[in-house]
C-alpha cells in the first residue's frame, strides 16, 4: 500500500475548519519561507516581520471559515501576512530609511531581482554593496508602494495576484510599483525602465541592473 496523497492547501482549510487540529500548522509549513521572505522584506528587520508574520498567521487561522476559494489558498494567505504587516507599518507610522538584513534567503523568492553568486570575490562584494544600496532605498518607500515592489519584482507574482493579496485594482498595484520604482531610480542613480509592471524587462532584468525603476519624490501614492 502507497503512502498517502499529500492533501491540497484547500483541504487542508478545509480540514483546519472542520477540527483537525494538524492541518494548518501542515499548511503554514508548506508557504512558512515564502511567507516570511515577504514578511521580512515589508517590515525591514526580523523582529517586527516575526510580529508581522505571528499578527497574519493568527488572523489565518481565526479566519480560515471566511476562505470561500475565489482566489488561490497562498494568495489568501500572502493577502492577511502582508495586510498585518502594513497595519503595524502603519500603526507605528514607520517612514523611516532603516537598512532591510542581509540575511534575506534568496532561495525562497519566486522572482528575486536581486540575486548573483559571483566567483570573483570583488564581485561578490561589488554585488553585496549594490544589493545593499538597493535594500536600503526599499526601505525609504511608503509601506504600501514597498509591499507592492516586494510582491511583483522580488517575489515575481503577477500584477493581477497582487491585486487580490492587497485588495487593490490592478492599476493601483501598477501605480505603485511605477512610482515606487521612480523613487528607487532617484535614490540610486539609475535610469529609468519601462514603467509597466507587466513589461517583460521589468519581469526579468539582467542581474547586472538589480532594480528595475523607481518613484518619484512627494506624497504617497495609490
Amino acid at each position: 500500500m502507497g503512502p498517502p496523497e499529500e492533501r491540497s492547501d484547500a483541504d487542508l482549510i478545509a480540514a483546519h475548519v472542520a477540527g483537525d487540529h494538524d492541518a494548518f500548522g501542515e499548511l503554514f509549513g508548506r508557504h512558512r519561507d515564502r511567507l516570511w521572505a515577504v514578511a521580512l522584506r515589508t517590515m525591514g528587520n526580523p523582529e517586527d516581520a516575526a510580529d508581522g508574520l505571528q499578527d497574519g498567521l493568527i488572523a489565518a487561522y481565526r479566519r480560515a471559515g471566511s476562505f470561500r476559494g475565489e482566489a488561490a489558498v497562498t494568495t489568501w494567505l500572502h493577502r492577511v501576512v502582508v495586510n498585518a504587516c502594513l497595519d503595524r507599518l502603519r500603526a507605528a507610522k514607520v517612514r523611516r530609511a532603516e537598512a532591510l538584513p542581509d540575511d534575506l534567503d534568496e532561495g525562497t523568492a519566486r522572482g528575486s531581482t536581486i540575486t548573483s553568486t559571483p566567483d570573483d570575490p570583488a564581485d561578490h562584494a561589488l554585488d553585496a554593496e549594490r544589493r545593499r544600496e538597493v535594500l536600503d532605498a526599499l526601505a525609504t518607500l511608503p509601506a504600501e508602494q514597498r509591499a507592492a515592489l516586494v510582491l511583483v519584482d522580488m517575489e515575481g507574482y503577477p500584477v493581477a495576484e497582487v491585486a487580490d493579496m492587497l485588495g487593490v485594482a490592478v492599476g493601483t498595484v501598477k501605480s505603485r510599483c511605477s512610482r515606487g520604482r521612480a523613487r528607487l531610480a532617484e535614490l540610486l542613480g539609475v535610469g529609468d525602465t519601462p514603467g509597466d509592471p507587466d513589461h517583460p524587462q521589468q519581469r526579468n532584468p539582467p542581474t547586472s541592473a538589480p532594480v528595475r525603476s523607481t518613484r518619484p519624490r512627494g506624497p504617497p501614492a495609490d
